[in-house]
């Protein structure tokens, strides 16, 4: 079956947070996708709706037996199912464990820049951020880690917790099984816990696959807690459901503990049925899926190598999310932003949002039809030219 990825949905006025702009707008910012999901998993919804009780729900076997059939497909790796726990979304098992596994005053590590939400769930639990920069390549474009440093961060008695994005947002790499073998083995010396945020594993567009972590060796894997969803996948997001898998069986009871706890484990109506669906017959939709933004992702390389060469794609492999160094034109990412949307109406995110170097980055969401990323591509030509004008 082909699916449409090329209609354009009319997304204003129907409560999406994205698109509560004004008229003329054209936003390219939060993590979800304009296009339809697979229809299965939407005709799966739809019987469950029709029903037409609506109790409370529990997360059955065969969810469970469908994330480990998913991943030894599309990831050729084995997850058992007893090392599974439903919760309501990937951030809040993340903001639970935080509370659970560590203390007031604690530090949490973040390899920035990074996915700006995690600051939430870290300072809002009066817990602090501490950092350990990614070093970045201004020829190649491309970021590599300060091993040192990670390693005395790590190292710093206060450190309790590690929060991974694997792969990274926002810069879309895909690290390596050896980098992480290397991150989960350095954690593991220094007795800290690692939540690794896998929510966009399913969406490399090119080359190697990414690595889940927790199939790597059991010698590392003791303190790590990997946290996937359909939620970016089939664009679900709203369904807030998310899949904890945890090999060691000491750190999954205290998982399963701060999940009931702080009341992140129970699944809405629709939860369960859609990640099934998705699961079991959402493999055709996501790979035609992929080539579809892989080519916007290569449209979009293209115009700005020949209309903006001072805009850098950096060459990130996966998410739906492109980082652009915009430092050639501006060393104030927020105020770039504010001026692109005031110029031309295109909302993108200032990639001081995600910290570290980000001042000289704009974030830009590609999962769009073809014809709003060109309309957006001749936006962003506009302001830059408009900007250079001042």
């Amino acid at each position: 079956m082909q699916y449409d990825f090329d209609t354009i949905l009319d997304r204003k006025h129907t409560n999406s947070e994205k698109w509560a702009v004004r008229d003329g707008e054209l936003p390219m910012t939060t993590a979800d996708m304009d296009f339809k999901t697979a229809p299965e998993i939407m005709d799966a919804m739809k019987q469950k709706i029709d029903q037409g009780a609506f109790g409370y729900e529990y997360p059955t076997p065969e969810y469970f037996q469908a994330v480990a059939a998913w991943y030894a497909t599309e990831h050729h790796v084995a997850a058992e199912t007893d090392w599974m726990r439903f919760a309501t979304g990937v951030i809040p098992a993340i903001t639970a464990s935080v509370h659970h596994f560590s203390h007031e005053g604690d530090n949490v590590l973040l390899m920035e820049p990074v996915y700006n939400t995690f600051y939430n769930s870290i300072i809002n639990s009066g817990r602090h951020v501490i950092a350990s920069q990614q070093l970045y390549d201004h020829d190649q474009h491309t970021y590599h880690v300060d091993w040192y440093d990670l390693e005395d961060k790590l190292a710093n008695p206060l450190t309790t917790l590690m929060i991974l994005c694997n792969p990274h947002n926002p810069t879309g790499y895909v690290w390596t099984k050896d980098e992480l073998i290397h991150i989960l083995s350095l954690a593991k010396r220094h007795g800290v816990v690692v939540i690794s945020d896998e929510i966009h594993g399913d969406l490399v567009l090119d080359g190697p696959d990414y690595t889940p972590t927790f199939s790597l060796p059991t010698e590392i894997t003791a303190n790590l807690i990997t946290l996937v969803s359909t939620s970016k996948t089939f664009n679900l997001a709203a369904l807030h459901s998310a899949t904890g898998i945890v090999p060691n069986p000491i750190l999954r009871e205290r998982f399963d503990r701060a999940i009931n706890k702080y009341e992140v484990a129970e699944p809405n109506l629709l939860a369960i049925p859609g990640a099934i669906a998705a699961y079991r017959h959402g493999g055709d939709w996501l790979h035609q899926l992929k080539k579809y933004v892989l080519g916007n992702r290569h449209y979009i390389a293209d115009f700005l190598r020949q209309n903006l060469p001072d805009l850098h794609l950096v060459p990130g492999t996966a998410t739906y999310l492109i980082w652009i160094d915009t430092s050639a034109v501006s060393d104030d990412s927020a105020k770039l932003a504010q001026f692109i949307r005031e110029d031309t109406g295109l909302i993108i995110n200032p990639g001081t949002y995600y910290h570290g170097n980000g001042a000289g980055f704009i974030r830009i969401n590609i999962a769009y039809p073809r014809k709003q990323v060109e309309d957006a591509m001749q936006r962003l030509l506009k302001a830059i030219k408009d900007l250079k004008k001042k």
